[in-house]
């Protein structure tokens, strides 16, 4: 059975201009239900978007994988008045309906986990030829002519004894073929409700939204962190190694300044079979020869999504992300400080991911940052 996520992306946005790009703790909105989907159980993942810049990124960022593809949106499929069903509808004609399942997932949903995604796919085996993700809300619903929709007003319930409504939130809806094909819709006859929490039902619309959903979403991924003994290291290269300054030659080369001390506190940690590992978003040759030199042969260079690799590296391994340390300075490191074991900051990060890291050091970095932590490592494995 061929199971497909669906995610369609426009260039333009009303309330908050480029939206789908814009950095949600530190990603790109649309990456998080992008990352949801990559390990979720669906077969495959088409971003389907008429945004130059989404596409150049998903076919740089995601080469380890032929599980995600960008796929280019039709202008007449990608107006302020066309339908998601316009969008759906077209990709399945361009395919010939080439698949069993279609699973629709909206990028301005972050909340969405791949178990969401997952709990829709086996719902399709129990009988149910389409799925709605909802939400169960005890909000007392009101018309415009002053009448309860909802409950008997006289008789206020306590919220005990008050059953809710289900709402639709807009995140997760699948479909079996011959639904999308013969109805020409996102859900059918037999539909299943897919519960997800009340957090996501908030919308996107304007800033304050976005302010509120972020912080949300950061204290998500921090309640979800647990205590394990750390088995993994991974470090962003400017601002942690380095002091995050550039010097240029006059022949336009440039050079970074590194810390021995914390090359020897990496080794240190090596010999107690820690993995250290390299993320950085810059595709430096410099930076390579570094960690050549430092014998450090996981480097990963050019990354943007942080996270979804971070995830995929701790999926290989059959590990939690509770048995990783990570050590960022800014912004783009923001996901992986919030949802490691444990996370630490420079002396000299920037002041977000100083608020929301674990541990800040009291050293800057490229001043002996990095050996501290590798103090700390050491220190805190010792009770395991």
């Amino acid at each position: 059975m061929k199971k497909i996520g669906f995610i369609p992306l426009r260039k333009g946005s009303k309330g908050i201009p480029g939206k789908n790009k814009r950095k949600m703790v530190g990603r790109p909105l649309f990456t998080w239900v992008l990352g949801a989907a990559y390990f979720s159980d669906l077969d495959e993942v088409i971003v389907y978007t008429d945004d130059e810049t989404i596409i150049n990124f998903i076919e740089k960022e995601y080469h380890y994988t032929s599980k995600i593809k960008v796929v280019h949106r039709p202008e007449a499929t990608a107006t302020d008045t066309a339908s998601t069903e316009s969008a759906m509808l077209a990709y399945a004609e361009h395919i010939q309906y080439d698949f069993d399942v279609f699973c629709l997932l909206q990028a301005t949903s972050p909340f969405t986990t791949s178990e969401n995604i997952n709990e829709s796919l086996k719902k399709l085996n129990e009988g149910f030829d389409s799925t709605v993700s909802v939400v169960h809300t005890h909000r007392f619903l009101w018309n415009e002519d002053g009448t309860t929709i909802n409950y008997d007003y006289t008789n206020r319930p306590r919220r005990q004894d008050f059953k809710g409504l289900l709402v639709e939130n807009g995140a997760v809806y699948t479909c079996t073929k011959s639904v999308l094909k013969n109805k020409q819709n996102r859900l059918g006859d037999k539909v299943a409700v897919v519960k997800m929490p009340e957090d996501s039902l908030l919308e996107i619309d304007s800033e304050t939204d976005w302010i509120a959903i972020e912080q949300l979403l950061i204290e998500r991924q921090q309640r979800a962190k647990r205590t394990s003994p750390l088995t993994h290291l991974v470090l962003d290269v400017d601002g942690v190694f380095t002091d995050g300054s550039i010097t240029y030659t006059k022949d336009g080369e440039h050079t970074k300044r590194f810390d021995m001390r914390d090359g020897m506190g990496l080794e240190i940690l090596r010999q107690f079979n820690i993995k250290v590992i390299i993320m950085t978003s810059e595709n430096s040759e410099l930076v390579a020869k570094r960690m050549q030199k430092l014998q450090i042969k996981d480097t990963y260079l050019g990354v943007k999504d942080k996270f979804t690799l971070l995830q995929k590296i701790a999926k290989e391994d059959g590990i939690s992300l509770s048995h990783f340390a990570y050590i960022g300075d800014d912004v783009n490191d923001l996901a992986n400080i919030c949802s490691v074991g444990w996370s630490f900051a420079p002396n000299n990060a920037t002041a977000i991911v100083k608020l929301n890291a674990d541990v800040v050091l009291s050293k800057d970095s490229a001043n002996g940052a990095i050996r501290e932590a590798c103090e700390f490592i050491s220190t805190y494995n010792k009770r395991f």
